[in-house]
């Protein structure tokens, strides 16, 4: 066979193969058309039983009825939800890989380690915010404190002699008492634990004077009147303790709280994305939803902060936020 013949060979084969697969291969546009057709797995990187866990399965339960397809939860923990977030991050971007990430997988993780398993601004396609949950200040019943300024005074004053607790070394509840502690203008010890379970009891055998804590791991406790809440740590008063006044009402600029939202690998058709943050918006508007949410003191995205594209820029924002915090915090894990 001469150069010529094989050359035109080649290139009806070319020709042909091409039109095969534009023919057998469906668009993006046709998969986005056909999703789902099978069921889709929700990434909760933290253990069973966690916050993000209660969460997203009752996100899960509802979404799977809007959707007409099962989402199977599955937990898979490591690295501060670095594990779990990095396999959605490195998935095909077809919608079956979702994430339900939160304020240190989404935020702080990009600051707080040296190397982070993925870029939460450029390696993952926002769907919506699903909700968040205060942090407060609790402290064991002992302390000769019933407010937030009676707090700050004995900080000052006392200090160096106290301790306060947290969930881990780098968790939220770390850095949100070591920014309230220097917003104080004091210094206390770091005591960290595996979980805000092992930590509050703690506190409630008075072995830790202070915890920044999620409200629906402390409000129980709270409520047994067996550790002292003291204040709201976010800029707006929390529906679930409306009567308790928060830190910025005390002069102090903390404003933190956990939120969740789903998210997705980068490049997902955007058709794919809107029918995930549909089925979100829409099972937020639930009656049922509303209501597990309210007895986790979780509150609900507000409508206005439920696009993809808001949610865009409020991760970028929370990155940059959260690096100042980490960094004057002086916390850097490997």
């Amino acid at each position: 066979m001469n150069f010529r013949l094989s050359s035109r060979l080649s290139s009806c084969l070319a020709a042909a193969c091409a039109a095969f697969l534009a023919v057998a291969l469906p668009t993006g546009s046709a998969l986005a058309q056909a999703w789902p057709s099978r069921h889709i797995s929700m990434i909760v990187p933290f253990a069973a039983g966690s916050s993000s866990d209660a969460v997203g399965r009752i996100m899960a339960q509802r979404m799977s009825e809007l959707l007409g397809q099962q989402i199977v939860v599955e937990n898979v923990g490591g690295a501060g939800g670095m594990v779990g977030s990095a396999r959605v991050a490195r998935s095909e971007p077809n919608g079956y890989t979702i994430l339900l990430g939160s304020t240190d997988t989404l935020a702080q993780n990009q600051s707080l380690y040296k190397n982070p398993q993925y870029n939460p601004i450029t390696d993952f396609a926002p769907v919506a915010l699903v909700g968040d949950m205060a942090l407060i200040l609790v402290a064991r019943n002992t302390l000769p404190v019933n407010n937030l300024k009676e707090f700050a005074a004995y900080v000052k004053e006392n200090g160096k002699k106290m301790q306060f607790g947290s969930s881990s070394l780098g968790s939220s509840s770390h850095l949100t008492c070591s920014q309230l502690t220097q917003a104080i203008g004091g210094e206390a010890a770091h005591v960290p634990y595996r979980g805000s379970g092992p930590a509050l009891q703690d506190m409630i055998a008075g072995q830790i004077d202070y915890f920044c804590s999620l409200a629906p791991a402390a409000m129980p406790i709270v409520d047994n009147k067996q550790i002292k809440l003291l204040a709201v740590l976010t800029k707006s008063r929390s529906p679930f303790a409306p009567e308790v006044p928060t830190a910025f009402e005390e002069g102090f600029k903390i404003d933190s709280y956990a939120w969740f939202a789903l998210a997705a690998a980068k490049d997902t058709p955007a058709e794919i994305v809107a029918k995930l943050n549909k089925a979100t918006t829409d099972a937020l508007e639930t009656a049922w939803v509303q209501d597990r949410f309210q007895k986790l003191s979780v509150s609900g995205a507000a409508k206005e902060k439920r696009s993809a594209e808001w949610l865009g820029k409020f991760i970028e924002q929370e990155v940059a936020d959260w690096s100042v915090v980490i960094k004057a915090s002086g916390v850097v894990l490997n």
